[in-house]
Protein backbone atom coordinates (compact mmCIF):
# COMPACT_ATOMS: atom_id res chain seq x y z
CA UNK A 1 0.00 0.00 0.00
CA UNK A 2 1.36 3.74 -0.94
CA UNK A 3 -0.51 7.25 -0.51
CA UNK A 4 -1.06 8.63 -3.45
CA UNK A 5 -0.14 12.13 -4.47
CA UNK A 6 -3.45 14.69 -4.18
CA UNK A 7 -3.84 17.98 -3.38
CA UNK A 8 -5.13 19.38 -0.50
CA UNK A 9 -6.59 23.45 -0.63
CA UNK A 10 -7.62 24.46 2.64
CA UNK A 11 -9.82 27.27 3.57
CA UNK A 12 -10.55 30.13 6.42
CA UNK A 13 -12.53 28.21 8.59
CA UNK A 14 -10.58 26.39 10.68
CA UNK A 15 -12.51 24.50 12.45
CA UNK A 16 -15.67 23.60 10.76
CA UNK A 17 -14.85 20.95 7.62
CA UNK A 18 -12.16 22.96 5.60
CA UNK A 19 -9.61 20.66 4.72
CA UNK A 20 -9.29 17.90 2.30
CA UNK A 21 -7.96 14.32 3.54
CA UNK A 22 -6.29 11.79 1.36
CA UNK A 23 -6.89 7.63 1.97
CA UNK A 24 -4.09 4.95 1.30
CA UNK A 25 -4.71 3.09 -1.75
CA UNK A 26 -3.11 0.55 -4.08
CA UNK A 27 -0.88 1.82 -7.25
CA UNK A 28 -3.42 1.24 -9.78
CA UNK A 29 -5.81 2.83 -7.89
CA UNK A 30 -4.30 5.96 -7.25
CA UNK A 31 -6.32 7.66 -10.16
CA UNK A 32 -9.92 7.12 -8.24
CA UNK A 33 -8.01 8.28 -4.46
CA UNK A 34 -10.90 9.11 -2.13
CA UNK A 35 -10.59 12.71 -0.27
CA UNK A 36 -13.01 13.31 2.26
CA UNK A 37 -14.12 16.40 4.47
CA UNK A 38 -12.78 16.43 7.88
CA UNK A 39 -15.79 16.53 10.21
CA UNK A 40 -15.49 19.19 13.11
CA UNK A 41 -13.89 18.06 16.50
CA UNK A 42 -17.38 17.72 18.01
CA UNK A 43 -20.24 15.39 18.22
CA UNK A 44 -20.84 15.27 14.46
CA UNK A 45 -21.88 11.66 13.46
CA UNK A 46 -25.22 12.72 13.08
CA UNK A 47 -24.33 15.28 10.22
CA UNK A 48 -21.92 12.66 8.30
CA UNK A 49 -25.08 11.45 5.89
CA UNK A 50 -26.57 13.32 3.62
CA UNK A 51 -30.45 11.46 2.94
CA UNK A 52 -30.30 13.67 -0.71
CA UNK A 53 -26.56 13.41 -1.20
CA UNK A 54 -25.92 10.17 -0.06
CA UNK A 55 -22.58 9.52 1.83
CA UNK A 56 -18.83 9.47 1.11
CA UNK A 57 -18.27 12.99 2.05
CA UNK A 58 -16.80 12.20 5.34
CA UNK A 59 -14.71 9.65 6.30
CA UNK A 60 -16.25 6.77 7.94
CA UNK A 61 -14.49 6.03 11.61
CA UNK A 62 -12.15 3.29 11.10
CA UNK A 63 -13.24 2.23 14.53
CA UNK A 64 -16.72 2.13 14.71
CA UNK A 65 -20.01 0.02 16.78
CA UNK A 66 -21.54 -0.85 13.97
CA UNK A 67 -18.73 -3.03 12.03
CA UNK A 68 -17.52 -3.86 15.79
CA UNK A 69 -21.63 -5.42 16.41
CA UNK A 70 -22.34 -6.42 12.90
CA UNK A 71 -25.09 -4.82 12.72
CA UNK A 72 -27.32 -4.20 9.93
CA UNK A 73 -26.91 -1.75 7.20
CA UNK A 74 -30.55 0.16 8.23
CA UNK A 75 -29.23 0.48 11.99
CA UNK A 76 -26.63 3.49 13.22
CA UNK A 77 -25.03 3.42 15.62
CA UNK A 78 -21.91 5.63 17.44
CA UNK A 79 -20.90 7.29 20.28
CA UNK A 80 -18.64 10.25 20.72
CA UNK A 81 -16.09 11.59 23.74
CA UNK A 82 -14.28 14.89 23.22
CA UNK A 83 -12.49 15.73 26.59
CA UNK A 84 -10.78 19.13 27.10
CA UNK A 85 -8.97 21.55 29.09
CA UNK A 86 -8.99 25.06 29.13
CA UNK A 87 -7.64 27.89 30.81
CA UNK A 88 -7.65 31.39 31.29
CA UNK A 89 -4.99 33.71 32.67
CA UNK A 90 -7.05 37.23 33.37
CA UNK A 91 -9.62 38.40 33.08
CA UNK A 92 -12.43 40.91 30.42
CA UNK A 93 -15.55 40.72 32.30
CA UNK A 94 -17.03 43.65 34.34
CA UNK A 95 -15.05 43.23 37.85
CA UNK A 96 -13.48 39.62 37.47
CA UNK A 97 -10.36 38.89 38.97
CA UNK A 98 -8.07 36.49 38.47
CA UNK A 99 -7.84 33.21 35.97
CA UNK A 100 -10.12 30.59 35.64
CA UNK A 101 -9.84 27.03 34.37
CA UNK A 102 -12.53 23.97 33.25
CA UNK A 103 -12.25 20.62 31.95
CA UNK A 104 -15.62 20.15 30.14
CA UNK A 105 -16.60 16.98 28.68
CA UNK A 106 -19.11 16.23 25.85
CA UNK A 107 -20.37 12.80 25.46
CA UNK A 108 -22.94 11.87 22.59
CA UNK A 109 -24.88 8.81 21.93
CA UNK A 110 -26.19 8.64 18.45
CA UNK A 111 -28.68 5.99 17.04
CA UNK A 112 -30.67 6.34 13.74
CA UNK A 113 -32.84 3.64 12.13
CA UNK A 114 -33.72 3.88 8.35
CA UNK A 115 -36.96 1.95 6.95
CA UNK A 116 -37.34 2.62 3.16
CA UNK A 117 -37.28 5.99 2.82
CA UNK A 118 -37.81 6.87 6.51
CA UNK A 119 -35.59 7.62 9.20
CA UNK A 120 -36.24 7.26 13.07
CA UNK A 121 -33.41 8.89 14.78
CA UNK A 122 -32.19 10.55 18.28
CA UNK A 123 -28.88 11.79 19.69
CA UNK A 124 -28.36 11.87 23.26
CA UNK A 125 -25.68 14.34 24.80
CA UNK A 126 -24.28 14.76 27.98
CA UNK A 127 -22.07 17.81 28.72
CA UNK A 128 -20.31 18.58 31.94
CA UNK A 129 -18.15 21.47 33.43
CA UNK A 130 -15.34 19.49 35.06
CA UNK A 131 -13.54 22.41 37.46
CA UNK A 132 -15.86 24.75 37.39
CA UNK A 133 -16.83 26.92 40.76
CA UNK A 134 -18.24 30.07 41.86
CA UNK A 135 -16.00 32.35 40.46
CA UNK A 136 -15.94 30.98 37.25
CA UNK A 137 -19.35 32.37 35.68
CA UNK A 138 -20.13 28.53 34.23
CA UNK A 139 -23.90 29.07 32.28
CA UNK A 140 -26.02 26.41 29.70
CA UNK A 141 -23.42 26.72 27.20
CA UNK A 142 -20.73 25.04 29.40
CA UNK A 143 -22.69 22.75 31.00
CA UNK A 144 -26.32 20.27 29.95
CA UNK A 145 -26.86 17.00 31.40
CA UNK A 146 -28.15 14.16 29.91
CA UNK A 147 -30.51 14.88 27.42
CA UNK A 148 -32.03 14.57 24.11
CA UNK A 149 -30.45 16.78 21.31
CA UNK A 150 -32.22 15.45 18.85
CA UNK A 151 -35.57 12.38 18.23
CA UNK A 152 -36.94 12.79 15.14
CA UNK A 153 -39.00 11.10 12.06
CA UNK A 154 -37.87 12.00 8.32
CA UNK A 155 -38.83 11.13 4.55
CA UNK A 156 -36.18 11.51 1.95
CA UNK A 157 -36.62 10.48 -1.64
CA UNK A 158 -33.56 11.75 -4.19
CA UNK A 159 -35.97 11.63 -6.92
CA UNK A 160 -39.35 12.76 -6.09
CA UNK A 161 -41.91 11.99 -8.52
CA UNK A 162 -39.47 11.56 -11.03
CA UNK A 163 -38.36 14.92 -11.01
CA UNK A 164 -35.15 15.25 -10.50
CA UNK A 165 -35.68 16.73 -7.67
CA UNK A 166 -34.87 15.53 -4.14
CA UNK A 167 -36.93 15.99 -1.02
CA UNK A 168 -36.61 15.91 2.39
CA UNK A 169 -39.16 16.32 5.22
CA UNK A 170 -37.67 15.90 8.95
CA UNK A 171 -40.26 16.45 11.99
CA UNK A 172 -39.40 16.70 15.67
CA UNK A 173 -36.42 17.82 17.94
CA UNK A 174 -32.76 18.63 15.63
CA UNK A 175 -30.42 20.47 15.14
CA UNK A 176 -29.81 22.94 12.00
CA UNK A 177 -27.18 24.07 10.13
CA UNK A 178 -27.23 27.13 7.15
CA UNK A 179 -25.26 28.48 5.05
CA UNK A 180 -22.29 30.36 6.77
CA UNK A 181 -23.34 29.15 10.37
CA UNK A 182 -23.21 33.35 11.31
CA UNK A 183 -27.45 33.08 12.56
CA UNK A 184 -28.05 29.23 12.31
CA UNK A 185 -25.71 26.89 13.57
CA UNK A 186 -25.21 23.48 15.66
CA UNK A 187 -22.30 24.57 17.58
CA UNK A 188 -18.72 23.06 17.78
CA UNK A 189 -16.09 24.46 19.88
CA UNK A 190 -19.04 25.33 22.59
CA UNK A 191 -19.66 22.58 24.92
CA UNK A 192 -23.52 22.40 24.78
CA UNK A 193 -25.51 22.59 21.26
CA UNK A 194 -28.26 24.72 20.27
CA UNK A 195 -31.74 22.47 19.30
CA UNK A 196 -35.24 23.04 17.94
CA UNK A 197 -38.54 21.02 17.85
CA UNK A 198 -40.04 21.44 14.35
CA UNK A 199 -40.65 21.15 10.89
CA UNK A 200 -37.71 21.64 8.42
CA UNK A 201 -38.19 20.81 4.22
CA UNK A 202 -35.43 20.89 1.69
CA UNK A 203 -35.48 20.81 -1.88
CA UNK A 204 -32.73 19.87 -3.68
CA UNK A 205 -31.93 20.10 -7.36
CA UNK A 206 -28.56 18.93 -8.14
CA UNK A 207 -25.86 21.04 -8.57
CA UNK A 208 -28.10 23.81 -9.39
CA UNK A 209 -30.15 25.14 -6.31
CA UNK A 210 -31.27 23.94 -2.73
CA UNK A 211 -34.40 25.48 -0.64
CA UNK A 212 -34.10 24.94 2.66
CA UNK A 213 -37.79 26.02 4.99
CA UNK A 214 -38.34 25.73 8.33
CA UNK A 215 -40.52 26.46 11.39
CA UNK A 216 -39.52 25.73 14.55
CA UNK A 217 -39.63 26.38 18.73
CA UNK A 218 -36.09 26.81 20.42
CA UNK A 219 -35.52 24.42 22.90
CA UNK A 220 -34.67 25.90 26.65
CA UNK A 221 -31.48 24.49 27.98
CA UNK A 222 -31.65 23.31 32.18
CA UNK A 223 -31.05 23.97 34.55
CA UNK A 224 -29.90 27.36 33.93
CA UNK A 225 -28.70 28.37 37.35
CA UNK A 226 -24.95 28.83 38.06
CA UNK A 227 -25.69 26.84 41.38
CA UNK A 228 -27.77 24.14 39.74
CA UNK A 229 -25.04 23.32 37.35
CA UNK A 230 -22.41 23.27 39.83
CA UNK A 231 -24.45 20.55 41.60
CA UNK A 232 -25.20 18.89 38.83
CA UNK A 233 -28.41 18.55 39.43
CA UNK A 234 -30.75 16.92 36.16
CA UNK A 235 -33.93 18.48 34.72
CA UNK A 236 -34.22 17.75 31.11
CA UNK A 237 -34.81 20.44 28.00
CA UNK A 238 -38.27 21.81 27.07
CA UNK A 239 -39.21 23.82 23.98
CA UNK A 240 -40.33 27.17 24.22
CA UNK A 241 -43.73 26.73 23.68
CA UNK A 242 -43.94 30.81 23.53
CA UNK A 243 -40.95 31.72 20.65
CA UNK A 244 -41.43 30.76 17.37
CA UNK A 245 -38.23 30.53 14.90
CA UNK A 246 -38.96 30.34 10.76
CA UNK A 247 -37.09 31.09 7.90
CA UNK A 248 -36.21 30.57 4.31
CA UNK A 249 -32.88 29.85 2.94
CA UNK A 250 -32.10 29.61 -1.12
CA UNK A 251 -28.45 28.54 -2.55
CA UNK A 252 -28.07 28.59 -5.74
CA UNK A 253 -24.82 27.02 -6.86
CA UNK A 254 -21.79 28.56 -9.63
CA UNK A 255 -23.48 31.30 -10.82
CA UNK A 256 -20.58 31.90 -12.63
CA UNK A 257 -16.45 31.83 -12.24
CA UNK A 258 -17.20 29.17 -9.39
CA UNK A 259 -18.91 31.95 -7.40
CA UNK A 260 -22.22 30.64 -5.23
CA UNK A 261 -24.74 32.16 -4.16
CA UNK A 262 -27.24 32.39 -0.68
CA UNK A 263 -30.48 34.67 0.03
CA UNK A 264 -32.11 33.74 3.21
CA UNK A 265 -34.81 35.25 5.66
CA UNK A 266 -35.52 34.42 9.47
CA UNK A 267 -38.22 35.36 11.72
CA UNK A 268 -37.73 35.59 15.38
CA UNK A 269 -40.84 35.56 17.37
CA UNK A 270 -40.44 35.68 20.96
CA UNK A 271 -42.76 36.05 23.56
CA UNK A 272 -42.11 35.38 27.75
CA UNK A 273 -43.02 32.17 29.20
CA UNK A 274 -43.46 31.47 33.20
CA UNK A 275 -39.60 30.20 33.17
CA UNK A 276 -38.29 32.32 30.71
CA UNK A 277 -38.17 36.16 30.39
CA UNK A 278 -37.19 37.54 27.61
CA UNK A 279 -36.78 40.96 25.64
CA UNK A 280 -39.75 39.72 23.41
CA UNK A 281 -37.49 40.25 20.73
CA UNK A 282 -39.54 40.44 16.94
CA UNK A 283 -37.12 40.31 14.32
CA UNK A 284 -37.00 40.37 10.42
CA UNK A 285 -33.70 38.83 9.23
CA UNK A 286 -32.59 39.10 5.81
CA UNK A 287 -29.66 38.38 4.20
CA UNK A 288 -27.23 37.47 1.46
CA UNK A 289 -24.17 35.84 0.73
CA UNK A 290 -21.49 35.16 -2.23
CA UNK A 291 -18.52 33.13 -2.04
CA UNK A 292 -15.94 31.40 -3.63
CA UNK A 293 -14.39 28.24 -2.35
CA UNK A 294 -10.52 27.86 -2.02
CA UNK A 295 -8.13 25.86 -3.96
CA UNK A 296 -4.20 25.51 -4.88
CA UNK A 297 -3.21 28.27 -7.13
CA UNK A 298 -7.14 30.13 -6.75
CA UNK A 299 -8.12 33.33 -4.97
CA UNK A 300 -11.25 33.06 -2.76
CA UNK A 301 -13.47 35.40 -1.57
CA UNK A 302 -16.67 35.70 0.35
CA UNK A 303 -19.24 38.39 1.29
CA UNK A 304 -21.81 38.49 3.33
CA UNK A 305 -24.61 41.33 4.12
CA UNK A 306 -27.29 40.71 6.82
CA UNK A 307 -29.80 43.41 7.73
CA UNK A 308 -31.94 43.22 10.91
CA UNK A 309 -35.16 45.27 11.72
CA UNK A 310 -38.09 44.64 14.26
CA UNK A 311 -39.00 45.80 17.97
CA UNK A 312 -37.64 44.52 21.36
CA UNK A 313 -37.83 45.67 24.71
CA UNK A 314 -34.93 47.52 26.46
CA UNK A 315 -34.85 44.45 29.05
CA UNK A 316 -36.60 41.21 30.07
CA UNK A 317 -38.32 43.04 32.72
CA UNK A 318 -42.14 42.70 31.90
CA UNK A 319 -42.24 46.54 32.81
CA UNK A 320 -39.71 47.67 30.30
CA UNK A 321 -40.98 48.96 26.88
CA UNK A 322 -42.30 46.80 24.38
CA UNK A 323 -42.09 49.49 21.17
CA UNK A 324 -38.62 49.98 20.88
CA UNK A 325 -37.72 50.24 17.51
CA UNK A 326 -35.00 47.48 16.20
CA UNK A 327 -32.65 48.36 12.71
CA UNK A 328 -29.19 46.83 12.92
CA UNK A 329 -26.43 45.59 10.17
CA UNK A 330 -23.79 43.14 9.49
CA UNK A 331 -21.38 43.06 7.07
CA UNK A 332 -18.39 40.40 6.60
CA UNK A 333 -15.53 40.36 3.67
CA UNK A 334 -12.70 37.97 3.20
CA UNK A 335 -10.38 37.16 0.50
CA UNK A 336 -7.61 34.72 -0.14
CA UNK A 337 -5.11 32.75 -2.04
CA UNK A 338 -3.94 29.71 -1.45
CA UNK A 339 -0.59 28.67 -3.03
CA UNK A 340 0.56 25.56 -4.83
CA UNK A 341 3.12 24.69 -3.10
CA UNK A 342 3.57 22.14 -0.05
CA UNK A 343 1.83 23.16 2.89
CA UNK A 344 -0.82 24.43 0.74
CA UNK A 345 -0.76 28.06 2.40
CA UNK A 346 -3.84 29.42 2.41
CA UNK A 347 -3.22 33.65 3.06
CA UNK A 348 -6.41 35.75 3.95
CA UNK A 349 -7.27 38.90 4.47
CA UNK A 350 -10.66 39.51 6.74
CA UNK A 351 -13.12 42.22 7.89
CA UNK A 352 -16.26 42.20 10.10
CA UNK A 353 -18.91 45.31 11.12
CA UNK A 354 -21.57 44.53 13.48
CA UNK A 355 -23.63 47.50 14.42
CA UNK A 356 -24.51 48.55 18.05
CA UNK A 357 -26.73 50.77 19.66
CA UNK A 358 -26.43 55.00 18.47
CA UNK A 359 -27.64 56.60 21.50
CA UNK A 360 -28.60 54.83 24.69
CA UNK A 361 -31.42 57.47 25.24
CA UNK A 362 -33.50 57.60 22.28
CA UNK A 363 -36.09 54.70 22.77
CA UNK A 364 -34.67 52.56 19.42
CA UNK A 365 -32.10 49.69 19.34
CA UNK A 366 -29.47 49.07 16.64
CA UNK A 367 -27.20 46.59 17.83
CA UNK A 368 -27.08 43.44 15.63
CA UNK A 369 -28.35 40.20 17.01
CA UNK A 370 -26.49 37.18 16.08
CA UNK A 371 -29.99 34.76 16.41
CA UNK A 372 -28.25 31.69 17.12
CA UNK A 373 -25.06 31.95 14.82
CA UNK A 374 -21.27 30.71 15.98
CA UNK A 375 -18.77 32.79 16.31
CA UNK A 376 -16.11 30.99 16.82
CA UNK A 377 -14.58 30.78 12.88
CA UNK A 378 -14.21 34.66 12.66
CA UNK A 379 -13.63 35.80 16.31
CA UNK A 380 -11.68 32.86 18.21
CA UNK A 381 -11.78 30.34 20.74
CA UNK A 382 -15.13 30.36 22.69
CA UNK A 383 -15.43 28.24 25.54
CA UNK A 384 -14.32 30.09 28.92
CA UNK A 385 -13.10 32.35 26.76
CA UNK A 386 -15.33 33.94 23.83
CA UNK A 387 -14.55 37.64 24.10
CA UNK A 388 -16.35 38.49 21.08
CA UNK A 389 -19.45 38.15 19.21
CA UNK A 390 -21.23 39.48 16.21
CA UNK A 391 -22.20 42.74 17.75
CA UNK A 392 -21.07 46.54 18.18
CA UNK A 393 -17.83 45.55 16.70
CA UNK A 394 -15.80 47.02 13.60
CA UNK A 395 -12.76 44.62 12.96
CA UNK A 396 -10.66 44.12 10.75
CA UNK A 397 -7.54 40.95 10.29
CA UNK A 398 -5.86 38.49 8.48
CA UNK A 399 -4.78 34.82 8.79
CA UNK A 400 -2.61 32.49 7.47
CA UNK A 401 -3.28 28.22 7.49
CA UNK A 402 -1.39 25.36 6.53
CA UNK A 403 -1.50 21.94 6.28
CA UNK A 404 2.07 20.42 6.59
CA UNK A 405 0.47 17.03 5.85
CA UNK A 406 -2.97 15.42 5.29
CA UNK A 407 -3.82 14.81 8.95
CA UNK A 408 -2.17 18.07 10.63
CA UNK A 409 -3.87 21.78 9.95
CA UNK A 410 -2.29 24.74 11.44
CA UNK A 411 -3.84 28.23 11.79
CA UNK A 412 -2.91 31.65 12.99
CA UNK A 413 -5.49 34.50 13.13
CA UNK A 414 -4.37 38.19 13.87
CA UNK A 415 -7.59 40.94 14.41
CA UNK A 416 -7.98 44.12 16.00
CA UNK A 417 -11.15 44.92 17.86
CA UNK A 418 -13.32 48.74 17.73
CA UNK A 419 -16.18 49.12 19.02
CA UNK A 420 -18.49 50.45 16.29
CA UNK A 421 -20.64 52.75 18.60
CA UNK A 422 -18.85 54.52 21.06
CA UNK A 423 -22.03 55.01 23.08
CA UNK A 424 -22.52 51.26 23.05
CA UNK A 425 -21.24 48.08 25.24
CA UNK A 426 -18.27 45.21 25.07
CA UNK A 427 -21.60 42.50 24.69
CA UNK A 428 -19.45 39.78 25.80
CA UNK A 429 -17.73 41.97 28.81
CA UNK A 430 -20.74 40.85 31.03
CA UNK A 431 -24.72 41.23 31.42
CA UNK A 432 -26.75 43.54 29.66
CA UNK A 433 -26.48 45.31 33.03
CA UNK A 434 -23.06 44.89 34.02
CA UNK A 435 -21.56 44.77 30.99
CA UNK A 436 -18.05 47.45 30.02
CA UNK A 437 -19.75 50.82 28.26
CA UNK A 438 -19.40 54.39 28.53
CA UNK A 439 -22.64 56.01 27.51
CA UNK A 440 -20.77 59.29 27.13
CA UNK A 441 -18.87 57.74 24.46
CA UNK A 442 -15.59 59.96 25.68
CA UNK A 443 -13.58 56.59 26.48
CA UNK A 444 -11.52 55.60 23.51
CA UNK A 445 -12.94 52.67 21.24
CA UNK A 446 -9.81 50.63 20.92
CA UNK A 447 -10.76 46.79 22.95
CA UNK A 448 -7.41 45.50 21.54
CA UNK A 449 -5.87 43.08 19.21
CA UNK A 450 -6.24 39.62 19.13
CA UNK A 451 -4.01 36.52 18.69
CA UNK A 452 -4.56 33.45 17.95
CA UNK A 453 -2.16 30.00 16.90
CA UNK A 454 -4.34 26.39 16.26
CA UNK A 455 -3.14 23.51 15.25
CA UNK A 456 -5.12 19.78 14.94
CA UNK A 457 -3.96 16.07 14.20
CA UNK A 458 -5.72 13.10 13.32
CA UNK A 459 -4.32 10.21 14.08
CA UNK A 460 -7.02 8.47 12.28
CA UNK A 461 -10.83 9.24 11.36
CA UNK A 462 -11.77 7.84 14.67
CA UNK A 463 -9.53 9.70 16.75
CA UNK A 464 -8.26 13.79 16.65
CA UNK A 465 -6.11 16.35 18.62
CA UNK A 466 -7.03 19.85 18.40
CA UNK A 467 -4.86 22.73 20.78
CA UNK A 468 -4.70 26.39 20.51
CA UNK A 469 -3.21 29.32 22.52
CA UNK A 470 -4.95 33.05 21.94
CA UNK A 471 -3.82 36.05 23.43
CA UNK A 472 -5.90 39.24 24.21
CA UNK A 473 -3.36 42.32 24.12
CA UNK A 474 -6.28 44.86 25.73
CA UNK A 475 -6.54 48.25 24.16
CA UNK A 476 -7.25 51.45 25.91
CA UNK A 477 -11.30 50.54 26.46
CA UNK A 478 -10.91 46.86 27.83
CA UNK A 479 -7.91 48.81 30.49
CA UNK A 480 -9.78 52.34 31.22
CA UNK A 481 -13.78 51.62 30.89
CA UNK A 482 -16.13 51.57 33.96
CA UNK A 483 -16.05 48.65 36.24
CA UNK A 484 -13.30 47.26 33.77
CA UNK A 485 -10.86 44.38 35.32
CA UNK A 486 -7.19 44.61 36.21
CA UNK A 487 -5.25 45.55 32.66
CA UNK A 488 -3.20 43.11 32.47
CA UNK A 489 -3.27 41.26 28.86
CA UNK A 490 -5.45 37.72 28.78
CA UNK A 491 -4.27 34.62 27.80
CA UNK A 492 -6.23 31.39 26.94
CA UNK A 493 -4.96 27.75 25.97
CA UNK A 494 -6.90 24.75 25.17
CA UNK A 495 -6.13 21.06 24.27
CA UNK A 496 -8.67 18.46 23.24
CA UNK A 497 -9.29 15.38 22.17
CA UNK A 498 -12.33 13.51 19.72
CA UNK A 499 -12.84 9.70 20.20
CA UNK A 500 -15.24 8.88 17.73
CA UNK A 501 -16.39 4.93 17.63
Amino acid sequence: MINCPFSTPTSGRYLIAMALAGVNANPADCAEAKTYTKPAVTAFSSQMDDALLGGGKFEKPVWNLHDALQLPKWLDISIEQRTRYESLDGRFTANAKGGDQQIPLQTDLWLQAHLGQFRFATEFVDSRALGADSGSGVNNTHADTADFLQGYIAWADQNVFYSGLGTEVVVGRQTLNLGSRRLVARNAMRNTMNTFTGVKLRVLDYDKWQFTSFVTMPVLRYPNTAVDILDETHEFDEEDTHTWFSGGFLEVFDIGWGVNSEVYLYNLDEGDSIRNQTRNRRYFTPGMRFYRKPGKDKFDFQTETIGQFGTVRASTAASASLDQEHSAWFQHLDVGYTLGIPWSPRLGLEYDYASGDHDPNDNKDQRFDTLYGVRRGDFGATGIYGAFARSNINSPGYRINLAPTSAVQLGLSHRFFWLAEDKDGWTTSGTATTMLRDRTGKTKNFIGQQLELTARWDFNSSLNFETGWTHLFKGTFAKTATNAPAPQDIDYFYVQSLFRF
